[in-house]
């Protein structure tokens, strides 16, 4: 297997994976204004796409969870992010994931989320060590079924649970020798409550070097724009940076253009065409769900806040043209 893996520059920057934000419509958008090196998805849960086949009868195509997998050519290297705790979905989710199309598949063992957690997924894999080794192999079994050659298998954990553990607990992801690696620079007891432990990611590196040097390594937490980024990675010797919140209404994250020089006009005409991403590709969703992203694209000038206050009142991508179209001279 060639993986994209080795192809990227160094450092390169990565899309974090985020629910209800990183979505096909957003990642649309993104793509538009200037893509990342690496593109993740949302995650999806690997019990939710098996079971939603093989108890309910449903097709692949039916479901909306693979829908929530929907992605256009320009993002690629594409990697769907999963989670779960068992094996069987695991394998099959990545399965999919290959027969999908995408350029690798990413195992999610850091999310806080306490519903997630209860299915052993997740930040609670930290606690439960030994799963890590069969959950691997099962997603390098599955997508094999689903590409001959098989797809990149990847991890993305945290540096710890209640306190930081990382020269026990990195060693133990790293020995099922994963062809990437994100660390978020907290642990699952800090959520996004402290800043990200950025001294730390050297050592995250050297343990890397240590027990598994062909592993692509990555840094996440509090990363700021591309210039942070170059910093961090230079900082601490990571192959890759990868950004998450910075990204809340700034598709243009991945240049170098600098949010002074984006003006209110340009901010406007991309969330317009987002709410047409979002109706296109999310029709079942909820377009409360723009709101967040109102909240930050609609910001930093002379009348924002008003204009943020009459948009947050739209319920419909119809109701948010109307209110923009106004605003035409």
């Amino acid at each position: 297997m060639d993986s994209f893996w080795k192809h990227l520059p160094k450092p390169f920057f990565a899309l974090a994976p985020m629910a209800d934000v990183t979505d096909p419509a957003y990642r649309r958008l993104i793509a538009d204004y200037g893509v990342p090196h690496v593109t993740w998805t949302e995650f999806v849960s690997a019990d939710g796409l098996y079971h939603t086949r093989e108890k309910k009868g449903m097709k692949d195509e039916e479901n909306p969870l693979v829908r929530d997998l929907q992605y256009s050519e320009a993002e690629r290297p594409i990697v769907a992010q999963i989670f779960g705790s068992n094996p069987e979905t695991i394998a099959y989710a990545s399965e999919l994931a290959a027969t999908l199309g995408f350029d690798g598949v990413d195992i999610n063992m850091g999310c806080p989320d306490r519903s997630i957690e209860k299915q052993g997924a997740g930040a609670a894999m930290i606690k439960n060590p030994e799963l890590v080794k069969p959950i691997v192999e099962a997603a390098r079994r599955g997508a094999a079924r689903g590409k001959e050659g098989g797809i990149p298998v990847s991890l993305k954990t945290r540096i710890g649970y209640h306190q930081e553990t990382m020269d026990t607990w990195l060693p133990v992801v790293l020995a099922s020798k994963p062809d990437a690696l994100t660390v978020h620079l907290r642990t699952r007891k800090e959520m996004s409550k402290v800043d990200a432990h950025w001294e730390l990611m050297a050592r995250a590196v050297a343990l890397r070097n240590e027990h598994s040097p062909d592993t692509i390594i990555l840094g996440n937490g509090d990363v700021k724009d591309l210039d942070d980024a170059r910093l961090k990675a230079a900082l601490s010797g990571a192959d890759g940076i990868m950004l998450g919140r910075a990204i809340f209404g700034s598709p243009w994250l991945f240049t170098d253009r600098k949010p002074n020089d984006i003006s209110p006009t340009e901010r406007i005409e991309a969330l317009r065409t987002f709410a047409q991403y979002f109706s296109e590709l999310r029709p079942t969703k909820s377009f409360h769900l723009l709101k967040k992203h109102i909240k930050s694209f609609i910001a930093g000038w002379d009348g924002a806040a008003q204009l943020r206050g009459i948009l947050m009142e739209a319920s419909t991508q119809e109701e948010l043209d109307s209110i923009l179209a106004a605003l035409k001279p």
